[in-house]
């Protein structure tokens, strides 16, 4: 299984929450593991940290993957860091995002990979098939 850190755009009122879990089951089936601060770090919004300890934290967790999954189907500051300091860590970089959405210029210039989806079950099919 392969390690991911899986970054999104997060509502303090968790209204993604349930987005958040049927992409990481979905990437779980697909051999993915993946490691989401809005779950396993800030617990949904109970745990709460600076933007200091969040940046620090968020690099450290970044480092210990072997991947970045970015889903871009909504645009956030954070997910531009992310994704730059992967990038510059040479770190295989996939965007993910609902059919539709606009993926810029630049989050296409250093992502490995663009995946579409409708349904987050579908990223099961994509994912296996990406490693054939």
């Amino acid at each position: 299984m392969k390690n991911a850190y899986l970054v999104i755009k997060f509502h303090e009122n968790n209204k993604n929450k349930e987005l958040i879990e049927n992409i990481s089951k979905s990437l779980a089936e697909a051999g993915i593991q993946t490691t989401i601060m809005a779950r396993d770090f800030e617990k949904w919004g109970k745990v709460h940290f600076s933007p200091e300890e969040l940046m620090k934290l968020t690099f450290e967790l970044i480092n210990k993957n072997e991947m970045l999954i970015v889903e871009f189907s909504e645009k956030g500051v954070g997910l531009g860091i992310e994704a730059g300091y992967a990038f510059a860590k040479n770190m295989p970089i996939i965007v993910i995002a609902k059919e539709g959405s606009d993926i810029s210029n630049t989050m296409k210039g250093i992502a490995k990979e663009v995946i579409f989806y409708n349904n987050p079950k579908e990223l099961v099919t994509k994912f296996k098939n990406r490693n054939k």
